[in-house]
């Protein structure tokens, strides 16, 4: 996750407050020249003999996959909580992370109100993939220097450390107020993401929508189950799949973005870097996975470009343009992909 600060790249977003965020800087693929190059690359540079386990990550991560072989026992396994995990999957990281994390906050590939961009952030929120600034901060990295150094997510380094190694081994460029300013000074300027990124307070919102699954898990419980006994089992086999195992099922999903969308897949334009389209990981995200296109066209809110390429989470995104709630929804730049393809 490192910036090389001897880098001269100009950042990626200088937007004023009283002005609307150059979208085009914002969104713009900074890489330069052609051609894949495949050889391997160390570790960011401030990923060294100094870096820090990030246990507060760490800690979280290994005590989810330990429960996932609870999860599969008689008593916690449900084949409702089974099929909750793409309805999860759908509002948590379809629309908190593809459409609110990536392509609204990143990106700014269309305008909402601020209700509602809040609300698609919070949703981010609960998958527990970092606050908001953080998230954004490295995936402009990541497009600015995508599969170069300092790339904060490389498969060039290894594949489980674009997975999810990456994760867990403090890079300390990143953690720098001047790498904050650098890449995410627009939403550094909001208050909501200030007060989210201060302490662990994006932690306590995934906390507090935890506890709301488990109410909620015990009040269904209350009305359809006739001793305690089931009542108990039913409230935490509701957590248990609506909270834990959705949460572990997401995570890997959007981590196999960084990883087997830049190692297994096609092409369909030439790039700078090894982004593929992976049909596997573009079903299992809603439309994340056309990963070559979207490193082809940052901005286009539009990631799936041929008629095969379902994008459900722009669907959805068009759906509420057509309603009226959100509005300038970025679509490909198809002069521009021209001169791309392969």
């Amino acid at each position: 996750m490192a910036i090389d600060s001897s880098n001269e790249t100009k950042p990626v977003v200088r937007p004023s407050r009283s002005a609307e965020p150059d979208r085009d800087a914002i969104a713009k693929d900074l890489h330069v020249g052609t051609g894949v190059q495949s050889k391997r690359l160390p570790k960011p540079e401030k990923v060294d003999g100094q870096s820090r386990i990030l246990w507060d990550y760490l800690i979280p991560v290994v005590a989810f996959h330990l429960l996932i072989p609870v999860a599969l026992t008689s008593y916690f396994f449900s084949w409702w909580g089974v099929l909750f995990l793409p309805i999860g999957n759908y509002i948590f990281t379809s629309m908190g992370i593809g459409a609110g994390y990536h392509r609204l906050l990143t990106h700014r590939g269309f305008d909402c109100p601020k209700w509602f961009e809040y609300l698609l952030a919070t949703l981010g929120v609960c998958s527990l993939q970092d606050s908001p600034a953080r998230w954004v901060l490295v995936h402009r990295v990541h497009h600015q220097h995508s599969d170069h150094q300092p790339d904060p997510h490389t498969p060039k380094v290894s594949a489980f450390w674009s997975h999810m190694g990456w994760l867990f081994i403090e890079n300390r460029e990143l953690s720098t107020a001047a790498a904050y300013d650098k890449y995410t000074r627009d939403m550094m300027r909001d208050p909501y993401y200030r007060w989210l990124q201060r302490g662990l307070n994006w932690v306590w919102v995934y906390v507090a929508h935890a506890i709301l699954f488990l109410a909620v898990g015990f009040g269904i419980a209350a009305t359809v189950c006739e001793t305690s006994a089931q009542m108990i089992q039913f409230g935490l086999t509701f957590f248990m799949w609506t909270v834990v195992m959705r949460t572990v099922y997401t995570w890997h999903v959007t981590w196999a973005i960084n990883s087997a969308a830049h190692m297994w897949g096609y092409r369909n334009y030439e790039t700078r870097e090894d982004s593929r389209n992976n049909w596997l990981f573009a079903l299992l995200t809603n439309g994340e996975g056309w990963h070559n296109n979207h490193h082809a066209d940052p901005r286009s809110a539009q990631h799936g470009h041929q008629w095969w390429e379902f994008d459900f989470t722009y669907i959805s995104l068009a759906a509420l343009e057509k309603i009226g709630l959100i509005k300038n929804l970025a679509r490909p730049n198809h002069s521009a992909l021209d001169r791309k393809a392969v």
